[in-house]
């Protein structure tokens, strides 16, 4: 990362060797002015409008990774996220714009491609419920074009190649495990997980404002402990989720059939991303099956029936 004039100046000859291929004739966004920089996020992110949801999809492989013994390929994991980007103001940042989405994301048995109800722990040998990934809401913080601090947008992760453009984006994560309890500062145990996506988009439509957005392939990597219906305990190890995907310009029709009758027949508010004013803390795997085991724990304790732990 590169700072003061220098940087400038770093950024100025990126912004030219983007722009350089973009067909003749078209407006082009400049990386290097923030209200453009603006406007390229949120094509890379979101759909044509406020009223036309994207859809990103992603297959890959999902591993266990425990100490002294090999790798396990665990799933075959199918996920999509339903997403909008509605427009905020703030009276001295100016107009942005805030991502706000809902995903799912399916574990599937490794031979057979179908979607997994109960699973036998290799590591425990014990059959457990699966509860596949399905959070909402999942958004975004607003996006101006100058940050809190006053300083303008820069879009530093951008590399140029050729004819696409490349946005990596690493998230380390480490915070309180929400199914822990009020010693966790004592005994440790926090959520401890890295994400990792990498976007690739072709500069024609990524700089080209003339189209209503761009299509970009993304690639996603999460390192996290153990899923928490896994019930491993304190045993050691890793999660290790490997996918591929891209946003969709077909929307939701054009995903897997895997994921669409799994999402209509058991996740069907998951068909259309939140609506605009969607102000709800953001759900996770965790807090979704601290939400699920409670009421399930709650119905068995009321004599009802307990839900399904998908």
């Amino acid at each position: 990362m590169t700072s003061g004039k220098f940087g400038l100046l770093a950024t100025g000859l990126a912004a030219c060797a983007m722009l350089a291929n973009v067909p003749a004739g078209a407006r082009t966004l400049d990386p290097a002015n923030p209200q453009d920089a603006l406007e390229i996020s949120k094509r890379l992110q979101c759909g044509v409008s406020e009223d036309q949801p994207a859809v990103y999809h992603w297959s890959g492989n999902i591993y266990g990774r425990s100490p002294g013994i090999r790798d396990k390929l665990l799933f075959k994991g199918e996920g999509m996220n339903i997403r909008r980007c509605v427009e905020v103001n703030d009276p001295v940042r100016g107009k942005g714009w805030r991502l706000i989405s809902r995903e799912v994301m399916l574990m599937l048995d490794p031979k057979t491609g179908e979607v997994l109800r109960k699973w036998e722990n290799p590591y425990t040998g014990e059959t457990v419920d699966v509860m596949h990934i399905h959070n909402d809401p999942v958004n975004g913080r607003p996006n101006f074009p100058v940050s809190a601090d006053g300083k303008p947008l820069t879009l530093d992760n951008m590399r140029d190649a050729g004819p696409f453009v490349f946005m990596p984006f690493e998230a380390p994560l480490f915070y309180p495990n929400p199914l822990a309890g009020d010693y966790q500062e004592y005994i440790g145990g926090e959520y401890h997980a890295m994400e990792i996506f990498d976007f690739a988009a072709l500069k024609r439509d990524l700089f080209d404002s003339t189209t209503p957005t761009a299509y970009p392939t993304v690639s996603w990597v999460r390192i996290s402990g153990w899923a928490p219906w896994m019930k491993m305990g304190s045993r050691p190890g890793q999660m290790v989720f490997n996918a591929m995907g891209r946003k969709l310009p077909g929307g939701f029709e054009e995903l897997p059939a895997v994921l669409k009758n799994e999402i209509r027949a058991n996740y069907p508010i998951y068909q259309d991303a939140p609506p605009k004013n969607d102000m709800r803390p953001n759900e996770t795997t965790w807090t979704k099956f601290k939400l699920l085991t409670d009421r399930a724990r709650e119905a068995a304790a009321t004599g009802g029936k307990k839900e399904a732990g998908h």
